[in-house]
């Protein structure tokens, strides 16, 4: 009984508790504060490291080109055996021309 008197004349927020116009607001706290420190730190090294690369562009040009993995792969797409097992090329012109029966507006 003793309970139910304490709940029933506590003054909490109606409704949701962390919505709307008479919500719950958590006060700030100094963990809340360092973690987003942390975590602004920790982007901000990212950042450094993506606008400072490991090799500079000249370095990086042509660095895999002994491999020419990727130009004997286009040999083979164009490649007529290939092609042929391929699917022709798709418009939306094409896919829809059956609804071209009549054009008097033109």
């Amino acid at each position: 009984m003793h309970l139910t008197l304490i709940s029933f004349f506590k003054k909490t927020v109606p409704g949701h508790i962390f919505r709307g116009k008479r919500r719950l607001v958590k006060p700030v706290s100094r963990r809340a504060m360092d973690t987003l420190r942390r975590e602004y730190e920790r982007e901000e090294q990212v950042m450094l490291l993506l606008r400072h690369p490991y090799l500079t562009v000249e370095e990086s040009y042509g660095h895999v080109k002994h491999l020419q993995k990727s130009e004997v792969k286009i040999m083979n797409w164009n490649d007529a055996a290939t092609l042929k097992k391929m699917k022709p090329h798709v418009t939306w012109e094409d896919r829809l021309n059956h609804l071209r029966v009549k054009e008097s507006w033109d």
